[in-house]
Formats: C-alpha cells, sequence, structure tokens
C-alpha cells in the first residue's frame, strides 16, 4: 500500500486549535475536525490516544474549537509544538478569552469558534473521535483561512472561492 501519510497530505484541510479550559487546560493544533450534523449540531475531532490534549477532553468533557486564520500561522506552530508548556502556561504567548460555556480558551483573531460538550469518544486505531455537541457557535474575521496541504501551512489565496454560490456542498 502507499504511505498513507503522503496519500492524506495531498487532501487540503483547515486548521484548527483545540483547547480545553477548567483543571486540566490544554491546546493543541489539529487539522482532523469536521461537522457532523446541522439538527442536532454536532462536529467531530480526532485526537491521538497519546496526546496531552486526549485526556484533558475526556476527563473535562468540554472543548473549543478556533479556526485559524492565513495570519496565524505561529499559533498553528506553538500548539503543534509538543515542548511547549504544559497547562495554562501555554497559552501565556497567545491573545485569547475563555469560552463562556466551556471556559476553554478561545484564540483572538480566529475566523471562528465552537464551544462543545463531547456526546461520543469513538476509539478508532491510535487516535479517538471525539463527538461534540456545539453548545456556541460564533463567526469572527473574514480574513484568509490557513490550510494545510502537503505537510506545510499555507494561506487560502486572496480571492478563492467556492464554485458554489450558496457556498454548500454535499446537497445535491
Amino acid at each position: 500500500m502507499t504511505d498513507l501519510r503522503k496519500v492524506m497530505s495531498t487532501f487540503a484541510t483547515g486548521v484548527t486549535v483545540l483547547t480545553v479550559g477548567g483543571e486540566n487546560p490544554n491546546g493543541m493544533t489539529a487539522n482532523a475536525f469536521c461537522s457532523v450534523s446541522l439538527d442536532p449540531p454536532l462536529v467531530l475531532c480526532c485526537v491521538a490516544r497519546t496526546a496531552r490534549l486526549h485526556k484533558a477532553v475526556a476527563v473535562e468533557g468540554r472543548f473549543a474549537v478556533s479556526v485559524l486564520s492565513a495570519e496565524q500561522k505561529a499559533t498553528a506552530r506553538h500548539f503543534a509544538d509538543r515542548s511547549r508548556p504544559h497547562g495554562w502556561a501555554q497559552f501565556a504567548t497567545v491573545s485569547w478569552v475563555p469560552g463562556l460555556h466551556t471556559g476553554a480558551p478561545l484564540i483572538t483573531g480566529a475566523l471562528a469558534w465552537l464551544e462543545c460538550e463531547v456526546t461520543e469518544e469513538v476509539v478508532a486505531g491510535d487516535h479517538s473521535v471525539f463527538v461534540g455537541r456545539v453548545l456556541e457557535a460564533a463567526s469572527g474575521s473574514g480574513d484568509a483561512a490557513l490550510l494545510f496541504h502537503r505537510g506545510t501551512l499555507r494561506g487560502l489565496p486572496d480571492g478563492a472561492t467556492a464554485d458554489a454560490p450558496d457556498g454548500r456542498v454535499g446537497t445535491a
């Protein structure tokens, strides 16, 4: 079989920072995030079972998502760096506000934020898929999106638009 990592790197994804507050504060850059359902409002994120964030989400039962803009490459790199500080100290160099529903850090300047309550954890290989019921969702700046493609962080080109006039995908 062809190297799965190499093949999957061809699929461009958005970049998020997943965060947890409370007694187990933690953050992690993630691109394995997507919507699941509008009714009820559900999203999912995939977290390696060896990641620090995994235990935090499992214990707290809540998480937040900040969808990063193209201007936030440094933030993405910070939360991907395994040598960053633990606990609240890892948020000291990043501007954020606590989520009203979760207390989890919401990264200032992001394109969007979601606060979620875990409804299900599914073990899938070396990861867990956390399904979260969306408690709150808000849009932020209208800047370009940060994408991950072929192992590189890239800004979505200015002026790029979707083919569908209403922006919907998969509704045929």
